[in-house]
């Protein structure tokens, strides 16, 4: 009788006390909408850097042209189709998962495409992208391509783009720098100036990086954040005394000055938002100006830049939420994988790159969160975010590239799941991570571990190892990396 009224119990405790609480099954997950907004606020804390880092990583690349993207617009731009495509998960995949502009994927089109042909183009580039994992979705296919390329070599792409955020971040601050004459020397690239750390903007670099490092060590939620605004209000006091002033003066290098926007106090914290970037996309001209052998490749690299990284989180944010079934999926996940390629062409068609789920979403997870409802708080958070735009333009790159470190840094820690003992994956493996930082570009260290793998199958006998689709992928890679010639050739 004992036993039957406990399990009585159990069952009322389950049972829906609303529409609102059966909708999003908040009870049924053995949540509570407490905890949902607590791991809500979690998750927009742990990931609102991106607000800032985004327009940083976008608005230092310029087009064709030799146009850039203006910061404001970008940081309003961000906010908005984050708080969005989050809410939009919230309401249709019901689960604790936020998205926001992709790191790794900015970088390949703000230092890789745009260079190419305009910002219009390459944003519309991305909303390709977008649609074409949307018809993988629907169509099922997407499983098809998840399991032609090998895990490990997944992981190693990963890996590899954590090591070109890194340098890209390590760049931009000035904290390694080209050396002028590398022609006359074996070193191409030094620490600082002349090998020293001698300007007050590294001297804030630096600060910054272990104030974000002790905190992220200490566990602070929020500690990326935290780290590039606690940076930025010691750049201002830095520059309102030393006057290092910007890295050009009057088209002549200034080499102490800052690398992007000299900190500053803005003349207003709040602002209505600039949205002009929204719908400056175009999905036709980059065929003809890049070439179709280029665009395809940029293309696919975006695709499997986003692809790969899209399912581990999804994956990982459900298994810390103890919300994934037998065969190791989350529920819904049709749903969550298709609001993350409309993410992903929503992003291109607002110039502000891709979006992808985050993997910070896990430390709303930890708080509580197991429902959609976490979403639609951190959503919210995001869309309130875009009317302080302004504070975007006070943030440094030697402020900001503090996080890029940090993120590459967690990247990278996925490399203990790489067996280096069996070389015929390892030495993909670490093509692909080494080939993305050295040579600054994704797409070559993708390509390089993608052929490296298949050749290697081939000479050791174990062709049937290879998925039939992935000797289409490493044939397309084969014709980009001979583009050269073949472009001679044809012209």
């Amino acid at each position: 009788m004992a036993t039957t009224s406990t399990d009585a119990d159990a069952a009322a405790s389950r049972t829906p006390k609303n529409g609102f609480d059966r909708f999003f099954e908040i009870t049924a997950r053995g949540s509570t909408v407490g905890r949902e907004v607590r791991g809500g606020l979690a998750t927009f804390f742990t990931m609102a850097y991106i607000v800032v880092l985004n327009p940083l990583i976008l608005g230092g690349g310029v087009d064709a042209d030799g146009k850039s993207l203006p910061i404001g617009a970008l940081a309003a731009a961000t906010a908005l189709v984050a708080g969005v495509v989050t809410i939009l998960m919230g309401v249709v995949g019901r689960f604790p998962l936020a998205l926001a502009a992709g790191l790794g994927v900015n970088a390949l089109v703000a230092f890789e495409i745009a260079p190419e042909m305009t910002w219009a183009d390459a944003m519309g580039l991305v909303v390709i992208e977008g649609v074409l994992i949307a018809i993988l979705v629907l169509t099922g296919l997407r499983t098809l391509v998840f399991k032609a390329v090998p895990t490990q070599l997944k992981t190693a792409i990963g890996v590899g783009i954590g090591l070109f955020l890194m340098i890209i971040g390590l760049v931009d601050a000035g904290f390694v720098r080209r050396i002028p004459d590398a022609a006359n020397t074996t070193v191409p690239v030094e620490l600082g100036l002349g090998g020293k750390l001698t300007t007050w903007p590294l001297f804030v670099f630096v600060i910054g990086l272990l104030l974000t490092v002790v905190l992220f060590v200490r566990k602070v939620r929020g500690a990326i954040l935290i780290g590039i605004l606690g940076t930025t209000v010691l750049a201002v006091i830095v520059e309102a005394i030393a006057q290092a002033g910007p890295s050009f003066v009057d088209g002549k290098p200034n080499p102490g000055g800052w690398s992007l926007n000299v900190p500053a106090l803005p003349d207003k914290v709040v602002d209505l938002p600039d949205l002009s970037l929204l719908g400056n996309f175009n999905v036709f001209d980059s065929w003809s100006r890049a070439g179709v052998l280029v665009v395809i490749m940029f293309i696919f690299t975006l695709l499997i830049t986003d692809f790969f990284d899209t399912m581990g989180t999804m994956v990982a944010v459900g298994q810390e939420g103890g919300l994934l079934d037998a065969e190791g999926m989350p529920p819904r996940t049709r749903e969550i994988l298709l609001v993350d390629s409309v993410a992903a062409a929503a992003g291109g068609a607002a110039s502000v790159s891709s979006n992808t789920s985050y993997i910070e979403s896990a430390s709303g997870v930890a708080e509580g969160a197991r429902t959609g409802v976490a979403s639609l708080v951190t959503g919210g958070l995001f869309l309130l975010a875009m009317f302080f735009a302004p504070l975007v333009q006070v943030v440094p790159f030697e402020a900001a590239s503090t996080a890029l470190v940090l993120v590459g840094f967690l990247m990278m820690t996925a490399v203990r799941q790489i067996d280096w003992t069996d070389y015929e994956i390892a030495i993909p493996a670490f093509l692909a991570i080494t080939l993305m930082p050295f040579t600054y570009s994704i797409s070559n260290g993708i390509g390089a571990g993608i052929i490296s793998y298949v050749v290697i199958k081939l000479a050791v006998g174990k062709a049937r190892e290879v998925y039939p689709l992935l000797y289409g992928v490493a044939a397309i890679f084969v014709l980009y990396f001979l583009r050269g010639p073949l472009e001679s050739l044809v012209l």
